[in-house]
């Protein structure tokens, strides 16, 4: 007995010691962190627990009747360690990120938090992880860099959205839930996106084809929706507090920029503030021409003044496009108030504003005579001031489960400079717009299979412009026509709209959605003697019902199959219905009070399937029928349909409702996990797009070529680095809009338009020194080679170093 007593004590000792070893395991704080950034990750679930803002989770609160501890995060590969393991790695763990998830969360779609997974459109995210890895200098540029959108230049201080075939007014920009585009957004090309600071995106969320049950007018080509960063609370009752900065310096434009933000976060109030500045010098373009085109692109002249007489200097480098460079600076606060479990209040303050810009591609124009067409043409500052108030109220109720509203004001002031060679007069029109919205959207489980979303949208926008013309010799000042009505103009919509989404099955999701909305618009002439035939006033009210069909088809966890039906409009604004100019000599355009919407069907399918947990493809395809398009078309005055105008027998045009299109388009996309530490991903993107006629079919201006992105990744420990390369397909001459906006004076072929295809090859990646510091470095364009985007008039940056230093704390 005593042999036998004497091994079972043994084993019991070392069992309570084995024991004793797991409590004090148990005890222990597991933090979660990514494995190239070192930062913590939050909502890590650890056995279905989630971590803490510092990434962190007391073990003892785990469930662990295995003992073993799984820990998953959306975007992240999931891993599982025993408690041995744990301690040996001194409860530290490393998540490495993944590139492509579908079960991250979108709100653009539908109003409301969901997966990307439950949506029935075509959606991409760039997340803030994305954002400050591609360290661009403006948010025009990180758009182009995701591969995803194409973005049309006209000068540096520029980034014209084009989904789809739709560019400018018809692609809605959202910030925070608010509208960004206004009554004076044209149909030409825009650079309103660089008023957005991308250094305070939390992400940005792209929706791919009609937007309008949720979003109304001009959402098109698609909804490009900026979600900005948020106050952080504190979690444990002690104030939280946290700075971060970065500098970076890039050598094609001599880029210095700078930002920092902090958050100070308690118990109910946190807040939030950021700043950041940026400075460019004159674009210098790749070297490496295109063959046959060694010359396109480069900038051979440029005017200077002397004393009081304009000249035509060379330019010593003509890969430096002068002049080019500019300053901007934009700032952000927002104050965070939870109120309750239920019910928060935030406060969203932003500002952005700008140096003048020049308009490069007009100041590489040349007169009959061959000189310079302008002396200066130039954007003044372009200011961008939002102020929004959101509520927030999550708690089932009667009407509503959760409920949101958003009471915005906008100030958008910009202006235009020009004056012609050896002229010495300049002109100067500036336009200032001040905006009003309310939006309220409500979200109501009605049973466990069907969810309501319905929701209501006021607006109103007050446009104010003015003009003079100033001789820069003797500072006297004369008259000088207006962009817009002298006497201010008006825009007003309100919306309800209401989507319905229906569980039919576990397999089987049925979305549908309608949305009305009225537009009010008035226009006032006050001053009318350059254009005495004008009357005192013109206004018009249009209605418009908008409605979707979609459905999501999940035949198992590796499938996605999702389609749409959809109808979307873009109403008439201020720059449609009531600019009125002298476009050339001898050509007048006048306001025109009876534009429609603009209107389109969409039918849209897409899928996505997964091999292996390895492999991610998504590809897409669409059409669209375009009628009531805005174009410019002859047009009669008093039964006649010419006028005489500075005393030139001038030919009378108005923007009509004239053109019916239709626009196809493809996309592939892909992504392959080779190994947790290596990825590889490519997408491309196809669009055609041609004007019905009685005869033949016409090209549709802004049809972007083929163009697309594809890269590989590595994300090792406290470093991550990426190779890739991005491309367009040529924009051949018969695919040119001669009379659109394809703008094909600034091609390599100036007459007939023709752009020929491009590439660049990039290298990217950062090494985190500890939690504090990292080091960015980057090298685009590595070839140096010459690109220009279709239509741009401004070219690419040359091979660009670029060196970013950023500190956490």
């Amino acid at each position: 007995m005593n042999e036998l007593y004497k091994p079972t004590m043994k084993k019991i000792i070392l069992l309570i010691l084995s024991g004793i070893g797991l409590l004090n395991i148990k005890s222990q704080t597991l933090t979660v962190v990514d494995k190239s950034t070192l930062q913590p990750i939050e909502n890590a679930m650890v056995n279905g627990l989630p971590t803490n803002i510092k990434g962190q989770i007391e073990l003892e609160t785990v469930n662990d009747k295995s003992r073993l501890i799984v820990i998953q995060r959306i975007g992240y590969f999931s891993d599982s360690f025993d408690l041995l393991t744990l301690k040996n790695n001194q409860y530290l763990v490393h998540l490495t990120e993944r590139n492509f998830d579908l079960n991250k969360v979108v709100i653009t779609v539908n109003r409301f938090e969901e997966r990307a997974i439950e949506s029935q459109q075509q959606t991409f995210t760039i997340d803030k992880q994305q954002i400050q890895f591609m360290s661009q200098p403006t948010t025009a540029e990180l758009l182009q860099q995701s591969g995803r959108a194409f973005i049309q230049k006209s000068q540096m201080g520029g980034g014209s959205v084009v989904m789809r075939g739709f560019e400018a007014n018809k692609v809605l920009m959202v910030v925070d839930g608010v509208r960004m585009n206004n009554a004076i957004y044209r149909g030409g090309h825009l650079q309103n996106v660089l008023t957005v600071d991308q250094n305070m995106l939390e992400r940005t969320e792209m929706v791919f084809g009609t937007g309008a049950v949720n979003y109304g007018s001009d959402a098109l080509g698609g909804v490009v929706h900026f979600i900005t960063k948020n106050p952080i609370l504190s979690t444990n009752g002690k104030m939280r507090s946290s700075i971060s900065a970065f500098t970076r310096y890039g050598t094609a434009m001599s880029e210095k920029t700078g930002h920092f933000d902090f958050n100070i976060g308690l118990k109910k109030w946190a807040f939030l503030g950021s700043a950041t500045y940026s400075a460019f010098d004159d674009m210098t373009i790749g070297k490496r021409g295109t063959k046959n085109y060694e010359s396109w692109g480069r900038r051979t002249f440029y005017a200077e003044r002397f004393g009081n007489k304009d000249s035509m200097v060379q330019n010593a480098d003509s890969f430096k496009q002068i002049p080019s460079g500019y300053k901007q600076i934009d700032l952000m606060g927002k104050i965070l108030f939870q109120e309750s479990k239920y019910i928060s209040h935030l406060l969203n303050i932003q500002h952005s504003n700008s140096s003048d810009i020049p308009r490069y591609d007009r100041l590489t124009e040349l007169a009959g005579n061959g000189k310079p067409s302008q002396a200066q043409w130039y954007y003044g500052p372009q200011t961008r001031s939002l102020m929004a108030y959101n509520l927030t109220i999550d708690k089932k109720m009667d009407a509503f489960d959760k409920a949101h509203f958003i009471v915005g004001w906008q100030n958008i002031i910009e202006s235009r400079h020009n004056r012609g060679f050896g002229s010495s007069n300049i002109t100067h029109r500036t336009e200032q717009v001040e905006i009003y919205t309310v939006n309220a959207d409500f979200k109501k489980a009605i049973t466990s299979k069907t969810e309501l979303r319905y929701g209501a949208e006021l607006s109103t926008n007050d446009v104010k412009s003015k003009a003079n013309r100033v001789n820069i010799n003797t500072n006297v000042e004369s008259a000088q026509t207006t962009r817009y009505p002298d006497g201010g103009s008006k825009m007003q919509t309100a919306a309800l709209y209401v989507t319905q989404t229906n569980i039919i099955s576990s397999k089987f999701l049925l979305n549908s959605g309608v949305r009305f909305t009225g537009i009010y618009l008035k226009c006032n002439f006050n001053d009318k003697a350059f254009f005495p035939f004008l009357q005192n006033s013109i206004e018009q009210r249009n209605q418009n019902t908008s409605g979707s069909l979609g459905f999501i088809y999940l035949p198992n966890p590796t499938w996605k199959i999702a389609g749409t039906i959809s109808s979307g409009f873009r109403a008439a604004n201020v720059d449609d219905m009531a600019k009125v100019f002298e476009s050339t000599a001898g050509r007048i355009i006048i306001p025109n009070a009876y534009v429609k919407p603009e209107q389109t069907t969409n039918f849209d399918l897409t899928v996505n399937k997964t091999f292996a947990k390895k492999l991610s493809v998504e590809v897409n395809g669409y059409y669209t029928i375009y009628n009531n398009a805005l174009t410019l078309g002859r047009a009669q005055l008093n039964g006649k349909d010419t006028i005489t105008y500075n005393n030139v027998n001038s030919t009378i045009y108005t923007t009509l409702n004239a053109q019916r299109a239709e626009i196809t388009g493809a996309y592939a996309g892909f992504n392959y996990d080779a190994t947790k530490a290596l990825s590889i991903c490519g997408s491309v993107n196809y669009t055609y797009g041609r004007i019905k006629t009685d005869t033949a079919d016409y090209p549709l201006d802004h049809i972007s070529p083929v163009y697309g992105r594809v890269g590989a990744m590595y994300k090792g420990n406290k470093f991550k680095a990426e190779f890739y390369t991005l491309f367009n397909g040529a924009k051949k001459s018969k695919d040119y809009n001669l009379q659109g906006e394809d703008n094909q004076l600034y091609s390599a072929d100036p007459v007939k338009g023709f752009n020929p295809a491009w590439y660049t090859l990039n290298l990217r990646g950062f090494y985190q020194l500890n939690s504090y510091f990292q080091v960015q470095v980057a090298i685009e364009n590595i070839l140096d080679q010459h690109y220009r985007t279709f239509s741009s008039g401004y070219s690419g940056a040359g091979r660009n170093f670029i060196l970013t230093l950023r500190g956490q704390f």
